[in-house]
């Protein structure tokens, strides 16, 4: 069976991705693109190097056009400039330098193809996701963004640090925007079934849980990574290279990741995540978990934040 990943972007992140996807031993071809030519082509050749290699498969890695998209499986998006160190993530900065981005990488993807699923990580990730959903006539189930996936993942690698267990046996979620208001749903965090109120009486731990630290601690350590050395990467390819799994296996798999809202939890016309099952259609059906009153209220007031920016790059119906 012949299954094909487009990656759009070849920087830091898209590079990373390319490695990421080799390593999963899932794709037949993985395919290059970028405005910068001979960087995806760079990129490809130095991967394709690595084929030979035990343990990684015989992968045929190469640069391409759009025209690449035809028979893709799935495309991840990660086109366009990032936050850097000293900017501190201004969303509507980067919301400005990125919607023409999207606007073209949309356009050219949709001359070619229509169903494969698109995985986008562009930042500020939530309005990219709303932007490609609602703009191009695309197929908005076969859309979605990394979303939370990866803060996530950061949160059940803090907590389970701090229990001393491997995170896999941590099950929870950070929900609304990938950024600064991206909260943990409380109520859903357990480990092996104990429930987030009783963890430190059945796990050991230097101190009690303290969840208004661990929830900054959560948003604060994507700075520390994008301070320490100068940018992210690692982390953000394996939540994408995760999410192509889900898609290419067929998984039914339950992750967060970004999607526009119709309804759930009272909100429409903004994208942002919650868990929502992914199959090789993509976002089969979101899934509106049980929150408590506060988490509600923080997911609306993140949807909020997220709207306005959506608002002020003019996409807002």
């Amino acid at each position: 069976m012949k299954n094909k990943l487009v990656i759009v972007g070849t920087g830091h992140v898209g590079s990373t991705v390319i490695n990421t996807a080799l390593s999963l031993n899932l794709f037949s071809e993985i395919v290059t693109i970028d405005k910068k030519k001979n960087k995806a082509k760079g990129e490809a050749l130095d991967v394709s190097h690595s084929t030979p290699f035990e343990y990684n498969p015989n992968t045929r890695v190469y640069s391409g056009g759009y025209e690449e998209c035809a028979d893709a499986n799935v495309i991840i998006i990660s086109a366009g400039p990032s936050i850097m160190p000293d900017d501190k993530a201004d969303r509507l900065i980067l919301a400005e330098r990125n919607v023409p981005v999207m606007k073209d990488v949309m356009s050219s993807i949709s001359k070619y193809t229509k169903d494969a699923v698109i995985i986008i990580i562009t930042n500020p990730l939530d309005v990219m996701v709303y932007y490609a959903e609602n703009f191009f006539g695309y197929p908005k189930n076969k859309v979605f963004g990394t979303g939370t996936s990866l803060d996530s993942a950061r949160f059940r690698r803090i907590i389970a640090n701090k229990y001393d267990v491997d995170p896999k046996s941590v099950q929870g979620y950070m929900l609304g925007e990938h950024g600064n208001s991206a909260f943990p749903a409380w109520s859903r965090l357990n480990i092996a079934g104990v429930h987030s109120d009783d963890l430190d009486k059945y796990f050991t731990s230097k101190e009690p849980l303290d969840r208004e630290k661990i929830a900054s601690e959560v948003v604060q350590v994507a700075y520390d990574v994008l301070n320490l050395k100068g940018w992210t990467d690692s982390g953000i390819a394996m939540a994408a290279c995760r999410l192509a799994k889900a898609v290419v296996l067929n998984e039914r798999s339950v992750l967060p990741v970004s999607t526009t809202l119709e309804g759930e939890y009272g909100l429409t016309d903004v994208a942002l995540s919650i868990p929502c099952i992914i199959t090789n259609e993509g976002v089969e059906r979101r899934v509106p978990v049980p929150l408590s009153e506060d988490e509600v209220e923080k997911l609306k007031k993140s949807a909020e934040s997220i709207k306005k920016t959506i608002n002020s790059v003019n996409l807002g119906k």
